[in-house]
């Protein structure tokens, strides 16, 4: 019997390089989960969402999307944070909180992300967020490696027709895409 896991999709590019490298990993029954209250502004956030419901539904991919547009909420948490990783590590909490708290009431025994494939991410931050998000809900956090798929995945997905975002996600990336800051 296969085992259900929750896999929180940030887009549909990262999608594309990790499912494949999920199914063959293990024994899973996957449904994506969108939940992204971090991408800003509200064109980026609908873009990256829509873009994901179409992919899911072409290639047949079960998806549950909680649509909440969370500009307010995320900025009152990180506008003071000048630390990279602290902004990202609160991001990825959140997230992956939530993605955990679904799962166990999905009835889900383990939950992933898509952020496991970028090269770009914390995958340090990334894993401590999820462990922490799986001891408080009581599910297993999958932190499969990703990242070889990376390149491949992002090739598919412009090939074919996949929405492409030129930053993370959140005001400050974008900011940092624009104006090149190390903070």
């Amino acid at each position: 019997m296969k085992r259900k896991l929750l896999l929180h999709t940030c887009c549909a590019p990262c999608l594309v390089g990790t499912l494949p490298e999920i199914a063959m990993e293990e024994d899973f029954e996957i449904t994506c989960y969108w939940y992204n209250p971090n991408i800003h502004p509200c064109t980026e956030y609908k873009a990256r969402r829509d873009a994901l419901i179409g992919y899911a539904k072409k290639n047949g991919i079960e998806l549950l999307v909680r649509d909440h547009y969370g500009l307010r909420e995320f900025v009152r948490h990180t506008i003071e944070m000048e630390n990279l990783a602290e902004r990202c590590g609160f991001c990825y909490g959140q997230r992956l909180g939530e993605t955990a708290r679904q799962a166990k009431e999905g009835g889900y025994g383990a939950f992933s992300t898509t952020l496991l494939v970028s090269p770009y991410q914390n995958r340090e931050k990334i894993r401590e967020a999820g462990e922490k998000a799986a001891k408080e809900h009581g599910v297993e956090f999958f932190c499969g490696d990703y990242r070889a798929s990376f390149r491949e995945g992002q090739k598919l997905a412009r090939e074919g027709g996949v929405y492409m975002q030129k930053y993370c996600g959140c005001i400050f990336s974008e900011e940092e895409r624009f104006f090149a800051k190390t903070y």
